[in-house]
């Protein structure tokens, strides 16, 4: 019995062993992947296909500079103004900034560039009654201080008007109707064959001069205004862009004056231009057969030109 026992035992012990040793040798369960997120169609790059776009009205004189937020924006676009002056219209949808500007007012350009977004949000800070009469009936949702008190602030240590910033992180909660970022046209990927080297250009936009220059070092453009280059943060890095869109444009008076008297332009965003990107220029045709239309950029080959994926900013110059 006490053989029984023992023999007993010892076929519990084999048969313990046999177990683990089948539980140690069994393959492990693959784990889970999660699937990349697609590419923002405004950037090229990894993005949150529901981010809200929020384009907000900047002032680009010197006394604005430097700017709060705008090296995070997707795509900035240099309009000329009266006087010979320039405003951006920074697009923002993959980062949304708690300190943006100083925002300023909005101008007629603005409706026609953001159709093709869909319905983002146009922040600004004011606009002459003709001009909020069509951006009340434009494909925007028009957001201005006093709508959403808490997302915008006054820095005292500017003088008025290139004093109010807003926090677009505090906006994406206040603004419901606003639509994620939609195909403006824009195509992302390498090169195509050719270009010619450009280390640095130069474009008037209005009877401002703006300048690019390449940086080898960062694989991307500095831009400056006048001589002035865009920098932000505490240690004055500059502001940069992966591709520099310059967009040959018919500009037209409206008919609304400022303060001073000089005619507001508008910008009639059809017609030639050049692409910009890996320290080379790529010449383009740019053309939307209608406002809400996308944007194609083909090559003398008739092949799309495609962006450097990242930041980009679109210079918007009279042919």
């Amino acid at each position: 019995m006490h053989g029984s026992r023992t023999m007993m035992a010892i076929v519990a012990l084999v048969l313990a062993g046999a177990l683990g040793c089948t539980a140690s040798t069994a393959p492990a369960t693959a784990p889970k992947t999660t699937p990349a997120p697609p590419p923002s169609p405004l950037t090229g790059l990894p993005s949150d296909p529901g981010a809200p776009v929020f384009a907000v009205k900047i002032d680009n004189t010197a006394k604005a500079r430097p700017w709060d937020g705008v090296e995070s924006a997707d795509i900035v676009y240099v309009e000329p103004v009266e006087g010979g002056l320039t405003r951006l219209l920074a697009v923002f949808a993959s980062r949304l900034p708690t300190s943006v500007g100083p925002v300023r007012s909005a101008r007629e350009t603005d409706i026609g560039v953001l159709e093709a977004y869909g319905m983002p949000a146009l922040v600004f800070s004011g606009a002459a009654p003709p001009v909020l009469d069509q951006i009340a009936t434009a494909p925007v949702a028009p957001t201005v201080p006093r709508d959403v008190p808490g997302a915008f602030r006054r820095d005292d240590g500017r003088p008025a008007p290139v004093n109010v910033y807003v926090d677009l992180a505090a906006l994406r909660r206040s603004v419901p109707q606003v639509e994620p970022a939609r195909d403006i046209g824009l195509r992302f990927g390498p090169a195509p064959a050719g270009g010619a080297p450009v280390p640095e250009r130069t474009v008037q936009v209005g009877s401002t001069s703006v300048t690019v220059r390449w940086s080898r070092q960062d694989d991307a453009w500095t831009v400056a205004t006048g001589d002035e280059t865009a920098v932000f943060g505490p240690d004055r890095r500059p502001v940069q862009a992966d591709t520099v869109l310059v967009q040959r444009i018919r500009v037209g008076e409206s008919s609304i004056r400022d303060s001073a008297g000089s005619v507001s332009p508008i910008a009639i965003t059809v017609g030639e231009g050049e692409v910009l990107r890996d320290g080379r220029s790529f010449p383009a045709r740019w053309s939307r057969p209608a406002p809400a239309a996308p944007t194609r950029l083909t090559g003398p080959d008739g092949r799309e030109v495609p962006l450097s994926p990242g930041r980009t900013w679109v210079l918007l110059t009279e042919q």
